[in-house]
């Protein structure tokens, strides 16, 4: 029997808990009305990492805005391309705590999980 995966999501979703957490670290930082600004680079030992600012500034001209869960995600659209569909999802499990991209573009990631390939 195969299975049929539907098309990937033409967009970026954030998780209520992810976004609780960038609500509480925007506070900490004396900004409670801050957005986050994700996005990817060159880097890792998979080739592309993860990044992740919170930021005051709006966004750019030309980064898409993604608003779900009362927080703003500001992308660029380069990195768009390597994160449509991706649910930033925060995990606070025995390996650590912190924010975790579950990215369908990604077909493979480091072993510490900071860095991925498509």
């Amino acid at each position: 029997m195969t299975t049929t995966q539907g098309p990937v999501p033409l967009s970026i979703a954030i998780s209520e808990e992810a976004a609780h957490h960038v609500k509480e670290f925007a506070a900490a930082e004396g900004n409670p009305e801050a957005d986050l600004r994700v996005g990817v680079k060159g880097g890792g030992c998979s080739g592309l990492t993860y990044i992740l600012e919170i930021v005051s500034d709006g966004p750019r001209e030309t980064d898409k805005v993604i608003d779900e869960n009362g927080v703003r995600l500001f992308v660029d659209k380069k990195s768009y391309v390597f994160l449509a569909g991706t649910v930033l999802e925060y995990s606070g499990g025995l390996n650590g705590k912190g924010f975790v991209f579950n990215n369908p573009n990604a077909k493979t990631t480091c072993g510490c999980g900071t860095s991925f390939s498509v």
